[in-house]
């Protein structure tokens, strides 16, 4: 049985028909292999013929710790080759092109005065120097203070401190005064100080002052009755048998005359304005703890002895009265007792100087010629801007908010007595002002307005409060700041004189100070009392230049002379060039470097009792 083919034909194929078919096929098949010979194939044609065509074999590079493509390592290194070339490329140029270093900004002028204001200290040191003094023409001197008293009486060593002025006396008061004022400015200013490099010159400045002090009384004494008040004499009435102080013009390491030591046992002003100086002090060396309680404890004995021994200093025909003779002690009273506040945070210190009893006796409502004039006499204004400080920043309320209220109030009229819009003080031509109303050496009184003006300028913007009223009109901080600065400029150089009034700035300068150690030369010779005198008389300037000494200063004619035996035009003072580097440190610098709000307040404890804790939660 045969199958059938789908299509309609039989499945089977006989032989005869198998061999026929056979033969054709080869046939064709010949035929196809004779063209496809005859033309050559397309890469089509030989895909489909030979099939897929064999990749080649990646190679690689065996790095030890991994392995990587050899192009990709080939690539790599000429990348990391050619980054190096370029760099070093760049390198070449910019070591090769000339470059501009960018220089910090010069010192401003008040910087530079600044500096030099601070070496006049060290030319005034007393006793045995360091050896980093920096006045090569001064050398130890009077060795001996204080150990010629056979009587007992006398602390036997008074050696060291500062002489005042041109002469070689040791005033107590004034130089408590500036040890003070030195210390307000540290305590304020000590950023600007050290951007100035001299924080450490001026604390040891400083510290050389308040060593000195706690030789004048038994500062390990909870009492005393009694102070140094002065090394050495003045009085020139005995004549040439009375060598002394000013009668004899000599270099201090030459000094071979006696040097009384005079002491008091009633008086108030000074031993409260000693106590001023070791109490703002000991805010100065906060971080020397085992000295600042040092200072702290000599100020708390002082200022009992003050306030027990009532007195005024120089009284009774004493020394001091004739060059330093103070007025009152009321001032002292309200200004030393706000700095032992500060310095111990105790309120009965602050109870006190705020009390409208003592602001009365210090004269804060009676205003008057002299009123708001800060000086080694009258220390009244100081204590008010010190005690609106403390309202400005803590605020304390009762029951000290009447009296620093007030003292505010009087601050701000203060302020506005320096501007020149109002008439409280009259100008030279040259734009002086006159605080002491003409008579001679004014400049030290300025220099003292200049810093407060500019310290109440910087309270005002670290209160975020733009001004201040004078009346019914209103002045920007700013106001005070150029007053400020239209008086220091006049010290520096800007007036009709065209001449620095400080010795050593600028080119043109007294060249004739009345001062003994800088008249001198130092010759090997030494030069007896009255032999110094042809140095005195001399009409050549001054071997030695004593860098940084303010002088007194112009006359209310803007007029000056330039004469060695004129001390009312050409002496400097220890109390005068402290507030002189009060003024110039705060006006150095830029206005970015603020005041320092907290140190002056870093022993006051808090106004108001802390909170109570939150109560425990509750239970079942």
């Amino acid at each position: 049985m045969f199958g059938r083919d789908p299509w309609g034909g039989s499945l089977e194929m006989n032989h005869a028909d198998s061999e026929t078919a056979h033969d054709e096929h080869n046939q064709n098949v010949n035929d196809f292999d004779k063209a496809a010979v005859s033309r050559p194939l397309d890469e089509t044609q030989q895909s489909w013929l030979l099939g897929p065509t064999e990749k080649k074999k990646k190679k690689y590079v065996d790095l030890g710790c991994v392995i990587v493509s050899r192009k990709i390592f080939v690539w790599t290194v000429g990348l990391v080759v050619g980054v190096g070339f370029l760099a070093g490329f760049i390198a070449l140029i910019v070591n090769t092109v000339p470059r501009h270093h960018k220089h910090p900004p010069p010192p401003d002028n008040y910087t530079i005065a600044l500096q030099k204001a601070l070496m006049f200290f060290n030319a005034q040191k007393s006793g045995k120097l360091p050896k980093h003094n920096n006045v090569s023409w001064r050398g130890n001197s009077c060795l001996n203070d204080g150990k010629a008293d056979k009587s007992g009486a006398v602390i036997k060593d008074l050696v060291g401190g500062y002489y005042d002025a041109g002469d070689t006396i040791k005033f107590h008061f004034p130089k408590a005064f500036a040890m003070t004022m030195l210390s307000w400015s540290v305590i304020e200013y000590s950023a600007k100080y050290e951007a100035a490099g001299e924080l450490d010159h001026v604390k040891e400045i400083i510290k050389w002052g308040t060593d000195y002090f706690l030789k004048t009384f038994n500062s390990s004494a909870d009492s005393i009755n009694q102070i140094v008040s002065q090394v050495g004499k003045g009085d020139t009435s005995g004549g040439a048998t009375d060598p002394n102080d000013h009668s004899c013009w000599m270099r201090p390491e030459d000094i071979d005359y006696p040097r009384p030591v005079t002491e008091c046992s009633s008086c108030s002003d000074l031993a409260a304005e000693m106590a001023a100086a070791l109490a703002s002090a000991s805010i100065v060396f906060k971080d020397n703890k085992p000295y600042s309680k040092k200072l702290v404890r000599g100020a708390a004995t002082l200022w009992q002895f003050a306030r027990d021994q009532r007195g005024i200093y120089s009284s009774g025909g004493a020394d001091a009265g004739m060059f330093y003779n103070s007025s009152m002690y009321w001032d002292e009273f309200v200004w030393g007792g706000t700095w032992m506040y500060y310095a111990t945070g105790n309120q009965s210190y602050l109870y006190l100087s705020s009390h409208p009893k003592l602001a009365k006796h210090a004269g804060a409502f009676w205003g008057g010629p002299d009123y708001g004039v800060l000086s080694w006499d009258n220390k009244l204004t100081g204590a008010q801007v010190l005690l609106t400080r403390l309202r400005l920043f803590l605020s304390p309320g009762y029951p000290y908010e009447e009296t620093l209220h007030t003292y505010h109030n009087q601050t701000s009229i203060i302020m506005c007595s320096y501007l020149p819009y109002f008439k409280s003080f009259n100008r030279t031509k040259g734009g002086l002002i006159q605080l002491n109303h003409g008579r001679p050496q004014p400049l030290q009184y300025v220099v003292n307005a200049a810093f407060l003006a500019t310290l109440y300028s910087d309270y005002l913007d670290a209160a975020d409060t733009p001004g201040w009223y004078c009346g019914p009109n209103f002045y920007s901080s700013n106001e005070l700041r150029k007053f400020a600065r239209t008086q220091i400029d006049y010290i520096l150089g800007k007036n009709p004189k065209k001449m620095s009034y400080i010795v050593g700035f600028g080119n043109h300068y007294p060249k004739q100070v009345h001062h003994r150690g800088a008249s001198i030369p130092k010759n090997r010779i030494k030069y007896s009392c009255t032999g110094g005198t042809k140095w005195r008389d001399a009409k050549s300037p001054n071997p030695n230049t004593i860098v940084g000494a303010m002088v007194a200063g112009p006359d209310r004619h803007d007029g000056f002379h330039d004469v060695r035996t004129n001390y009312n035009y050409t002496e400097p003072t220890l109390a005068g060039n402290a507030g002189l580097v009060a003024a110039l440190v705060a006006l150095s610098g830029d206005r970015t470097t603020k005041i320092d709000q907290k140190t002056i307040f870093s022993a006051v404890p808090p106004m108001y009792p802390n909170p109570p804790p939150p109560p425990a939660p509750w239970k079942p």
